[in-house]
């Protein structure tokens, strides 16, 4: 770090980013950057950035690495975009070193890239779910994979939950924001509430609670409801978990590119997968998925905690076929 830079805090820096830029932007400039440097700030605090003084090049590509296996890759050059001119207001500001935008580089873009972002297709997780039920029943990745479809919840939501936000009688899980305690949801206490489940989705979370959890308290003596023989599952533990659970040669025996499995990296490494899906994937696949069966989107924004403004924008994966379809038994019959 140079003696002439001043300590600023990420988030404190975002605020006045955000503040310079507002007066300049259209509305719909402004929502973006704010999602896109939200998700950023996600990534500061998962990497325990605490001053944008100490922010690097290779932090940079670090940034870019985490986030593209998130999204699509058209979609991740327009998020790049907007951390670079943040980046390059911070050096103004005295907050970074001059030149660290440019360092922040983009993969480029392959063909298809101005396709959707990265969903995985409802079959699948069927497929998925079937055969956990069938093999490695309550599991910890069966418990995961259940929640994240049946709920649509983010990872932080997920690293969130203990043991005791397990309501029995309700069949549903409690999202409860507890920064003072380790554990944080993305809208804060906003983003607090009850998920409802159901018995046979709730039956799951509760059988791997009684016969395969770690039995592990983290270090505010809490008992977290995804843990490892450490304590609470880590962030990034969780995003590996949910690669490996979209590997299909596990269930299969075969890879679906043609890859040979035992001389493939992805089999040793998860990440490598060509196939392998994140937890952002699953968040928007659930999403759509409960829109393609009529959920109302008013209650899919209340249980998923996203405004409709993005629900629409970002999650919502639909074919105009499908739309049509769910609007069709809405429409009134005529004589």
């Amino acid at each position: 770090m140079t003696d002439d830079l001043i300590p600023l805090d990420p988030e404190e820096g975002v605020d006045r980013f955000l503040a310079h830029r507002a007066p300049k932007w259209r509305d719909a400039t402004y929502d973006n950057a704010v999602h896109r440097m939200g998700v950023w700030l996600d990534w500061c605090d998962e990497q325990g950035v605490r001053d944008l003084n100490d922010l690097t090049g290779r932090d940079l590509s670090d940034f870019v690495a985490w986030r593209r296996d998130q999204i699509a890759p058209i979609t991740l050059q327009k998020q790049l975009s907007t951390v670079r001119v943040f980046l390059r207001w911070a050096a103004n500001t005295d907050a970074v070193r001059d030149g660290l935008a440019e360092k922040l580089q983009a993969p480029e873009l392959p063909d298809g890239a101005e396709s959707s972002d990265v969903v995985i297709e409802p079959e699948r997780v069927k497929e998925i779910l079937a055969y956990l039920d069938r093999h490695d029943y309550a599991s910890r990745q069966h418990a995961m994979a259940a929640l994240l479809w049946r709920s649509g919840m983010r990872r932080g939501a997920l690293h969130s939950l203990d043991v005791d936000d397990l309501r029995p009688n309700d069949d549903a899980i409690v999202l409860r924001h507890r920064p003072e305690q380790g554990t944080k949801l993305k809208n804060g206490t906003d983003g607090e509430r009850w998920v409802y489940l159901g018995p046979t989705w709730f039956q799951i979370v509760a059988d791997y609670v009684t016969d395969r959890r770690i039995d592990q308290t983290d270090q505010h003596g809490r008992e977290p409801l995804f843990t490892t023989r450490y304590g609470r599952m880590h962030l990034t533990t969780i995003t590996d978990n949910c690669y490996r659970l979209t590997r299909t040669c596990e269930m299969t025996g075969e890879c679906p590119v043609g890859r040979d499995i035992e001389e493939c990296e992805g089999t040793r490494h998860p990440g490598h997968c060509p196939v392998k899906r994140g937890p952002h994937a699953w968040r928007r696949s659930a999403i759509s998925e409960h829109l393609r069966l009529g959920t109302d989107p008013d209650v899919v924004s209340e249980r998923m905690n996203v405004s409709l403004k993005v629900l629409y924008r970002h999650y919502d994966v639909r074919t105009n076929r499908e739309k049509m379809s769910v609007r069709k038994d809405q429409i009134p019959s005529q004589s």
